[in-house]
């Protein structure tokens, strides 16, 4: 019976060709890409919680500062870690991290590298966290002096494939590393992003014999990322509170720290305090993702419920002879089951082929293991769920004809549920209008970010590190302003997009008593201002007079949360440095425009300045660059040449969300094609249904464009109801997608506009060709059976 019954499915499918293969594109498209968006889902979603302990493990984050200035820190100070195990037992253990920023330089022999992602950590490091050792032992890392952990890719780096235990690496040319163990490389979806693993140990006792500086005695210096380990069910309220005891017995004069307990699990998609930092991505991403699947289904049901009518006296004629109900019925799923197959087999193949493309859209490193616990229960949900939505109905309609009316031709009016069908061509399109608004507007949005005043002019500059050249600053401006294609050189501490260094460390006359304002500072040299064509809206630049050591220049927003009325020559202190306000500048961008401006401080010390700045001209960069290159390797020797420009320093910033904006239009368009593919084959049936009647207007002196029109008008007006349906619908999410960024553009009108306009032109042109192909044919053969 089941034999049969899978022989007389394929005779269906094969005599059907045209909306068979119409129905498994559709089907293979919406299975393959919805479910590479639910991989990229829960990818997004199992960032860090691939540990075992990772229901336990909490990121200890500070929320500092007072009034607009408060801020969340993903840093704090180096004692709260061990200082929290010891004092309050809920904490099983503690880890903390810092950046090995005086490590640049490794060797091995005559291997040099330089490795950007060397870490201090401690020894609890690998039990909190359960790394996979692939070498040497995890108990103890660190039991000799100076001892290091690398991560399985950096060893094979540096030694091959002979064993890295034992090793050992030089560091600055000075501090032998002995490699302790090889873990195995940290996931794609992992938070930490290590190369090289030093203990924290080590470099306490490197601060405290060259720097005379005891970290775990320092509450000042918020440079470690802290992890807790802490026992089920602990009150993180309570424990807040504790830490927070804890910090004030140190430093009484921190009354506005608030330490905020975020659980590992959620430190990719949101922020400490709960709001959102790329959740709403992917709640929209798994949105996308069932619409692809619901227009898939719904170009199924239409197709089926609308060929009904073909099958109408074929079912009348089983019944007749004697079959059930239930035996058509099974037939019916059994040819929707066939025709999944196929198209499974068919996703498999392009899901297969797009990952590498989708990879590089979206910026993973996902791989397609059809054995893989998680993707067998994404594939196989989205399967059967598709298979449920898009067969139960029309094999319940196929299969519950009147024999006698069918074969009367009776039923041709009502049979298929001709409103259903047009209700969901309506529910299609309000999902291709929103997808294609939304699209429009996010790349509006990239764009006006992207185009937005920054408060400087970074077209065609990049910064270096100048390690050793730090000191021969002077000389190397002098021969680098010699050579052709450099306009100007400058100096400063870090990165103006980036501004890593803050301080509530200040004063100033009239500043309220126990507040802590928080600030950005950046040491510069005399033109930095002028070099990045900065705009002073109040006094004057550093004109690199020796006084300038005492003289600060504001932006808008220090000034103006500050409340400093008439700023210029008001008193202010920066840490220990009591001087005066020379200067307010305008208002910068020197982080993402999801995060508003914040208030930063300009002061004149270029001793501390790290990075040297260059303006080349288009057509001369490479020049510019050998130039630099050659002025470092003089003072830096081995020492890796590394350099950005600043556009690309920019585009990093919004990494993400050009990686999502690309994700979205491509998604958008599959989703609208596979709409197209249903409305296309509705479009053939409706000329197939009504050849006869097409026949009889043309005899009776109907015109081509008549005939077009009456056709076309039909899908249209379903068109423009979605359309009307569809724009307050995005008009809501884009509004709230917005919230998102500090800094936006408008919702425009035309947006909606456009994206109706672009939906009617789809429709026309999925309907024309069938449409005009049947006003064009001859009517004598379309009658002559009559």
């Amino acid at each position: 019976m089941f034999r049969n019954y899978l022989k007389t499915a394929w005779r269906n499918i094969w005599k059907s060709r045209f909306f068979s293969i119409v129905n498994i594109l559709g089907l293979a498209l919406g299975l393959a890409i919805g479910t590479l968006i639910l991989m990229w889902v829960q990818d997004e979603r199992r960032f860090d919680n691939f540990y075992k302990k990772s229901a336990d493990i909490y990121s200890l984050q500070l929320f500092g500062g007072t009034g607009s200035s408060k801020q969340i820190w993903t840093v704090d100070v180096a004692p709260m870690g061990p200082l929290a195990k010891e004092e309050i037992p809920e904490v099983r253990d503690q880890v903390r991290i810092t950046s090995a920023n005086d490590f640049s330089l490794f060797r091995y022999g005559n291997k040099v590298f330089g490795d950007e992602n060397a870490v201090y950590v401690d020894p609890s490091f690998f039990s909190i966290f359960d790394l996979t050792v692939l070498e040497g032992k995890a108990a103890n890392p660190f039991a000799v002096a100076n001892a290091v952990v690398l991560t399985k890719k950096t060893a094979q780096k540096y030694f091959g494939e002979t064993s890295a235990v034992g090793k050992v690496l030089i560091a600055n040319d000075s501090v032998p590393l002995t490699v302790t163990a090889v873990i195995a490389d940290f996931p794609h979806n992992s938070s930490f992003k290590f190369s090289i693993m030093a203990s924290m140990d080590d470099f306490a006792t490197r601060e405290l014999s060259t720097h005379r500086h005891d970290i775990m005695s320092d509450f000042s210096n918020f440079n470690y990322q802290t992890f807790l380990l802490l026992q089920p069910g602990t009150s993180l309220p309570t424990l807040s509170k504790r830490l927070f005891d804890i910090h004030l017995a140190h430093k009484a004069d921190d009354t506005d720290v608030e330490y905020l307990i975020q659980p590992l699990s959620k430190t990719h998609l949101y922020n400490a305090d709960g709001t959102d930092r790329g959740m709403k991505t992917v709640k929209i991403f798994f949105a996308i993702a069932i619409l692809i699947f619901v227009i898939a289904c719904i170009n199924y049901v239409n197709l089926s419920t609308a060929r009904a009518m073909l099958r109408a006296k074929e079912v009348s004629m089983r019944k007749i002879i004697g079959a059930a109900r239930r035996q058509l019925f099974l037939q019916f799923i059994i040819e929707t089951i066939l025709l999944f197959v196929i198209a499974t087999l068919i996703a498999l193949c392009l899901m297969a082929l797009l990952m590498p493309i989708f990879n590089q859209l979206s910026g993973k490193q996902m791989v397609l293991n059809i054995a893989d616990k998680g993707f067998l229960v994404i594939f196989l949900t989205a399967i059967s769920g598709t298979v449920l939505a898009s067969s139960f109905y029309p094999a319940l309609l196929l299969s519950g004809f009147e024999p006698l009316k069918a074969l009367k031709g009776k039923i041709s009016n009502s049979i298929g549920d001709v409103l259903f069908r047009k209700i969901l061509v309506v529910v299609q399109f309000v999902f291709s209008v929103v997808l294609i608004a939304s699209t429009i507007f996010v790349t509006k949005q990239l764009r006006y970010m992207r185009n937005k005043d920054l408060g400087y002019d970074k077209e065609q500059v990049f910064g270096v590190g100048m390690r050793d050249m730090k000191v021969h600053y002077e000389a190397v401006k002098a021969e680098l302003l010699k050579q052709p294609g450099i306009e100007n050189v400058t100096r400063s501490m870090g990165n103006i997009m980036w501004l890593g260094n803050i301080t509530g460390n200040n004063d100033w006359d009239g500043k309220e008593p126990n507040t802590t304002f928080i600030t950005y500072p950046v040491a510069v040299d005399q033109n930095f201002l002028s070099f990045y064509k900065m705009k002073l809206l109040q006094g004057e630049d550093f004109t690199g007079m020796p006084s300038d050591s005492t003289h600060f220049i504001l932006n808008e927003t220090a000034v103006r949360e500050a409340g400093i009325q008439n700023p210029i020559g008001k008193r202010y202190r920066l840490w220990d440095k009591e001087g005066t306000i020379i200067g307010v500048v305008k208002d910068f961008h020197f982080a993402s425009m999801k995060e508003k401006i914040h208030p930063a401080i300009f002061y004149y010390a270029p001793n501390k300045a790290n990075v040297i700045h260059i303006r080349t001209t288009a057509q001369q960069a490479d020049q510019a660059i050998s130039a630099v290159a050659h002025q470092f390797k003089k003072y830096n020797g081995e020492y890796p040449f590394n350099y950005n420009f600043q556009d690309d320093v920019y585009n990093y910033l919004y990494e993400s969300e050009i990686h999502e904006a690309a994700l979205f239009n491509y998604f958008s368009g599959i989703a609208i094609f596979i709409s197209c593919l249903g409305l296309l084959g509705l479009t053939v049936f409706t000329a197939q249904s009504r050849t006869k009647e097409i026949g009889i207007r043309k005899v009776l002196g109907s015109s081509t464009w008549g005939i077009v029109r009456l056709m076309a008008f039909d899908f249209l007006r379903l068109v423009l109801i979605a359309i009307a349906i569809a724009i307050p619908i995005a008009w809501l999410g884009m509004n709230e997608w917005l919230r998102s960024f500090a800094y936006r553009t408008d919702l425009n009108l035309w947006i909606f506009a456009l994206a109706g306009l672009i939906s009617i032109l789809i429709a026309l042109l999925t309907i024309s060709h069938q449409a005009i192909k049947s006003a064009l044919a001859n009517p004598v053969k379309s009658l002559k059976d009559e």
